[in-house]
């Protein structure tokens, strides 16, 4: 069986304060973008020498880590433990969502490593229960289970659905080649509550976004990383309505009203992906 684990992105990221246990309360809406991994899970034989459960390849952009530990393999071992009978299963993934580009690709993965696994082996979880196990792997993983626009508060775990349609503006994404740790991007962060609301921010005109709609992240990523600010200023030369940085990672995206000339060139020695939504 195969499915197609999308990505997302970040419309404004307000980190409003710090918890207790050390992680940080935020607010943002999270948009579903088409940019899709492949993932497809066989059953192994029983003939197979394998001594894992769960198998996993990882091909087109290998992620530095051991398999066993991937998020997907981690979905298989969360839902083997409270359904035994799961058969053992071999897995492989076509990366095509940037890493720690701040686009959500590994709890993508998770997400639809469930979702799949409910549904090929007739599980039975509601997408409630599919969102309870999601939730254990990730702040952002549950989002995915549904993939549907959401207003996210908490650590990105707290999920209210929205009825924002960006149908009819086109998406421009550009991923620099320069990785943004999740924790580097939060060490300079200072908590506080933004002057407008993501959530009331992306009920008004597109067109007001650039001026109303922030990510706390841009201010120090920016100052580590001037190549990543410079991309989102050539974004907004090129006609871009509204142009921001994505989550905590590299990734920037530009919403216009019709693709850009010479987008794809203009980024040529960077990750580019570009669709009408």
């Amino acid at each position: 069986m195969i499915t197609y684990p999308i990505a997302k992105i970040n419309l404004g990221l307000n980190v409003v304060e710090r918890r207790a246990d050390g992680y940080h309360n935020l607010e943002t809406v999270f948009y579903p973008v088409p940019i899709k991994d492949v993932l497809e899970v066989k059953t192994m034989s029983e003939e197979c020498a394998s001594t894992v459960d769960c198998g996993l390849q990882v091909v087109n952009n290998p992620i530095d880590c051991d398999a066993q530990d991937n998020l997907v393999v981690k979905a298989y071992k969360l839902l083997k433990a409270d359904f035994p009978t799961l058969p053992r299963i071999q897995c492989v993934l076509e990366k095509n969502i940037p890493s720690q580009a701040g686009m959500g690709g590994g709890s993508s993965d998770c997400a639809y490593m469930i979702r799949l696994l409910n549904e090929q082996f007739q599980l039975g979880l509601s997408n409630e229960q599919m969102m309870g196990y999601a939730a254990k792997l990730g702040a952002d993983c549950a989002f995915f289970i549904l993939s549907e626009p959401c207003y996210a508060e908490g650590i990105g775990e707290k999920l209210t659905p929205i009825s924002l349609n960006l149908k009819g503006w086109t998406i421009c994404v550009v991923r620099p080649n320069i990785p943004v740790p999740t924790r580097e991007a939060f060490s300079r962060i200072h908590p506080h509550h933004p002057a407008i609301n993501c959530r009331e921010a992306v009920e008004k005109p597109v067109d007001t976004w650039k001026d109303i709609l922030v990510n706390d992240f841009e201010e120090s990523v920016f100052a580590l990383h001037p190549e990543i600010a410079a991309v989102k200023e050539k974004l907004y030369k090129m006609g871009a309505t509204y142009a921001a940085m994505s989550g905590s990672g590299s990734a920037l995206f530009g919403l216009f009203k019709e693709e850009p000339d010479g987008f794809h060139q203009a980024f040529s020695d960077m990750f580019t992906f570009c669709c009408k939504l």
